[in-house]
C-alpha cells in the first residue's frame, strides 16, 4: 500500500470510526487490520473526539437536571431548616450551568454539526456524482483543521 492509499484509507477510517462503527467492521470495510485501526485511533485520538461528539448539550441539560432532581428528593427525605442555604446553593449552581451550557456553544457543538454534515455528505455521494471520495476527505480535513484551531485558541 501506497503512502497516498494508507492516507487514504486513515482517513476513511477516521469517517467511519466517528460514526460508531466498531474498529472490526471498519477493518473489514478498508480492507486493513484491526490492529492498524487501534493504533490509528489510539495515535490520533480519535475516541477522545468520538467520545466528545457523544456529549451533547442536551445530554448535559439532562444530567444536570436529574442531578437537581436527586438534590431536592435528598432535601425532601432529610428536611433540616440548617441545610437550606446549602440546599439553595447548589441548586443556584445547577440552574447558573444550565443556563451557561444553553448559551454558549463550545467545540462540542461544532464536532456534532461536522459529524452530521459528514453522515449527509456519505449519503449525498451515493446519488451525486459531485460528491466524491477526494471532496469528502478534504472537507474532513478542513473540518480538522478548524476544530484544532478553535481548541488551540480556546486554551490560549
Amino acid at each position: 500500500m501506497t503512502k497516498a492509499e494508507r492516507d487514504d484509507a486513515k482517513n476513511l477510517a477516521k469517517i467511519l470510526y466517528m460514526q460508531g462503527l466498531p474498529n472490526k467492521e471498519i477493518a473489514e470495510k478498508i480492507k486493513v487490520s484491526e490492529t492498524s485501526i487501534s493504533k490509528w485511533v489510539k495515535s490520533s485520538g480519535w475516541d477522545n473526539l468520538r467520545a466528545a461528539q457523544n456529549v451533547t448539550r442536551t445530554e448535559l441539560v439532562n444530567k444536570i437536571l436529574r442531578t437537581i432532581n436527586d438534590v431536592l428528593d435528598r432535601a425532601a427525605q432529610h428536611p433540616d431548616e440548617n441545610n437550606i442555604s446549602s440546599l439553595t446553593d447548589q441548586l443556584c449552581k445547577l440552574a447558573a450551568a444550565i443556563e451557561k451550557i444553553e448559551k454558549k456553544s463550545s467545540i462540542v457543538d461544532v464536532i456534532e454539526v461536522f459529524m452530521a454534515f459528514g453522515k449527509w455528505l456519505q449519503y449525498r455521494a451515493q446519488v451525486d456524482d459531485t460528491v466524491t471520495p477526494e471532496l469528502i476527505k478534504r472537507i474532513t480535513k478542513l473540518q480538522d483543521l478548524f476544530i484544532s484551531e478553535q481548541m488551540i485558541n480556546t486554551n490560549a
